[in-house]
């Protein structure tokens, strides 16, 4: 019995690691991506760039497709020969699979057609847990990895797991930006919010805004108003403390208690999808006296922003603008007390919401470097 007694490592106790974002502590050039089960990713590749694909939970079969910038499927591209029909992602793209909408516009707006698409086949059901497969760009393209799976049996227990990438790049490049992601639908705007400033923009009843944080832990005030009461001389602006009484939650999130009203409880919008899910909807937007108080007397600010921009729509300016602060990370701790830390967002989370009535929208990209509240780093938001 005593023989399976868990091995002890002897020696005093070691410290434990501290636990930091991967995508932000990689070293410089490496990327890494996530295939979920039952998914796909497209990523643009260089000549010179290696891949490593990494059977994650181990019996997951993989599929790899390659192309030319002109849409010419070719394997060759990462130095490999294509074994058999993409029957794997052709299924997954043919699926009433909603998460995969972006990877089909981007296939289309890239001209690649997977009609007759032969795949590089990786990975057996036996396939041990952290099985690698390295590749090596041989000239610019784009590389197509999915993780196929049928609908899942409890009988058959054919779980679809995730793979994960990763990609060293070749080429170094001079400030670590990321690529905006496909888009969920054909954009009627397509607005880029850069670092410290805010932008307005008018949304009809029944379309969606995506707003994105294109690289990762950025925050980004929202408001919006009736664009009716704006046109009766009426500011009633998005009121968080009304939406938190009537949603009983800190913030809205999708499902029954998903959206937002202004001080007359009038719905604005409702929030769809939410790729990030830690938002703030206590403080206010950064305004000039936060930044005064704390010794930086002139810094830019979200709430002088956003009377910039919202001056077009006969809006008046504020000493500071209530609003959703997308994915800043706050918290109240038992004692009352409101902390802050940096961002959960990745590149390329996003919040998806969907108005409820003619409004008129204004978004920042926070300027906050003083603080975690952009992990240090102000960039730029697109809507």
């Amino acid at each position: 019995m005593l023989d399976d007694y868990p091995r002890v490592r002897p020696g005093p106790p070691k410290p434990s690691k501290i636990i930091q974002p991967q995508v932000f502590s990689l070293p410089p050039g490496t990327e890494r991506y996530v295939v979920e089960g039952q998914g796909a990713v497209l990523i643009p590749v260089e000549a010179g760039d290696h891949l490593t694909i990494i059977n994650t939970e181990g019996g997951q079969h993989c599929e790899v497709v390659a192309s030319d910038p002109r849409g010419v499927l070719d394997a060759g591209i990462i130095g490999a020969n294509a074994q058999g029909d993409a029957r794997g992602l052709k299924g997954l793209l043919s699926s009433d699979n909603q998460s995969l909408r972006g990877m089909r516009m981007g296939l289309q707006a890239r001209g690649i057609d997977l009609a007759e698409a032969q795949a590089v086949h990786l990975f057996e059901a036996t396939t041990p847990a952290g099985t690698q497969e390295q590749f090596r760009a041989t000239r610019d393209g784009v590389v197509i990895i999915a993780a196929p799976g049928d609908a899942m049996d409890i009988e058959a227990q054919n779980t679809a797991t995730p793979l994960t990438v990763m990609v060293k790049r070749a080429v170094l490049k001079s400030k670590l930006r990321f690529e905006l992601p496909d888009p969920l639908a054909d954009p009627l705007q397509d607005i880029r919010v850069h670092t410290q400033t805010a932008e307005s923009y008018f949304v009809k009843a029944g379309d969606y805004i995506q707003i994105i944080d294109v690289d990762g832990r950025q925050c980004t005030d929202f408001e919006c108003f009736s664009a009716r009461k704006l046109d009766k001389g009426i500011e009633h602006a998005l009121d968080v403390t009304t939406t938190r009484t009537l949603m009983g939650h800190a913030y809205p999130m999708p499902g029954l208690h998903a959206k937002y009203y202004d001080q007359e409880m009038i719905p604005l919008v409702e929030v769809v999808q939410d790729t990030c899910g830690r938002h703030d909807a206590f403080a206010m937007a950064c305004t000039e006296k936060y930044y005064n108080d704390i010794g930086y007397p002139g810094h830019v600010n979200c709430s002088n922003n956003f009377n910039t921009a919202l001056a077009e729509h006969g809006v008046g300016a504020r000493r500071g603008w209530m609003a959703i602060n997308f994915f800043f990370n706050t918290s109240i701790d038992e004692h009352g007390v409101m902390y802050t830390d940096e961002p959960w967002s990745r590149p390329g989370d996003y919040v998806l919401l969907r108005a409820l009535t003619d409004i008129v929208c204004v978004s920042s990209a926070c300027p906050d470097d003083t603080s975690a509240a952009n992990g240090w780093n102000p960039t730029d938001i697109h809507v």
